[in-house]
C-alpha cells in the first residue's frame, strides 16, 4: 500500500523524532490539543497562520513541531467539519440555513449569493469559536496519559530539555577499591 511509506514518513517519525527529543508530556499535549484545534478553523489555509502566530506569541511555552504536525493531521477533519460548523453557528444565531445545493454553488460561482456566503462564513465561524474551547480540552485530557506514556517509553534524554542531565562539577568520581564490608564503604564516602 503506498499511503503507508507517506504516513510512516510524514507522521510517525517526526512524532518518534518529537518523543526523542525528552520534552514534557504536559507541552507535548497542550501544543497537540492547540494545534489541532486550530487546523480545525473553517476556512483553508487559515489554521497555518492561527498555529504560526500562536507559537509566535507562546514562544517557549509550546511545542512548535508538535503543534504544526497537528495541524498537517487535523486537515481532512477540518474539512469534513465545516458543514457541521455552519451549522452550528447557524443553530446559535438562530438564522436560516445556507442551501447547499447545486443551485445555490452556481449562485456562489456566479457572484449572485455574495452576502449569503459573508454570513455562512460567519455562522461557521462562530459554530467553531463556541467549539473550540470543549475540543481543545478534550484533545488535552486525552492526549496527556498518552504523551506521558509515550515519552517514558521513547526518550532518550533528560525529560525537560530546559535542565541538564548533570554538570561537570555535579559529578563525584569515585576510586574504585575493593572492599570487605560495609563499614568499609562509609569509610569511603
Amino acid at each position: 500500500m503506498i499511503l503507508g511509506p507517506w504516513f510512516n514518513k510524514k507522521v510517525i517519525d517526526p512524532v518518534l523524532e518529537i518523543l526523542q527529543r525528552g520534552t514534557e508530556p504536559k507541552e507535548l499535549a497542550f501544543s497537540t490539543a492547540l494545534g489541532f484545534t486550530l487546523g480545525l478553523f473553517p476556512i483553508c489555509g487559515v489554521p497555518v497562520f492561527l498555529c504560526g502566530m500562536a507559537i509566535a506569541v507562546l514562544k517557549s511555552n509550546c511545542h512548535a513541531a508538535s503543534m504544526m504536525l497537528a495541524n498537517f493531521v487535523s486537515t481532512p477533519v477540518e474539512l469534513s467539519l465545516v458543514v457541521p460548523f455552519l451549522r452550528f453557528g447557524e443553530t446559535i444565531t438562530g438564522g436560516s440555513h445556507f442551501p447547499l445545493t447545486s443551485d445555490a454553488l452556481k449562485k456562489v460561482l456566479t457572484g449572485q449569493a455574495s452576502q449569503e456566503i459573508l454570513i455562512s462564513i460567519g455562522h461557521a465561524l462562530l459554530g467553531w469559536l463556541v467549539a473550540a474551547p470543549f475540543i481543545f480540552a478534550a484533545l488535552y485530557i486525552l492526549l496527556l496519559p498518552v504523551f506521558k506514556i509515550l515519552v517514558v517509553k521513547f526518550n532518550s534524554g533528560p525529560l525537560s530539555p530546559k535542565l541538564p542531565l548533570n554538570s561537570l562539577t555535579d559529578l563525584k568520581i569515585k576510586k574504585y577499591s575493593p572492599v570487605e564490608s560495609d563499614d568499609d564503604i562509609e569509610a569511603l564516602d
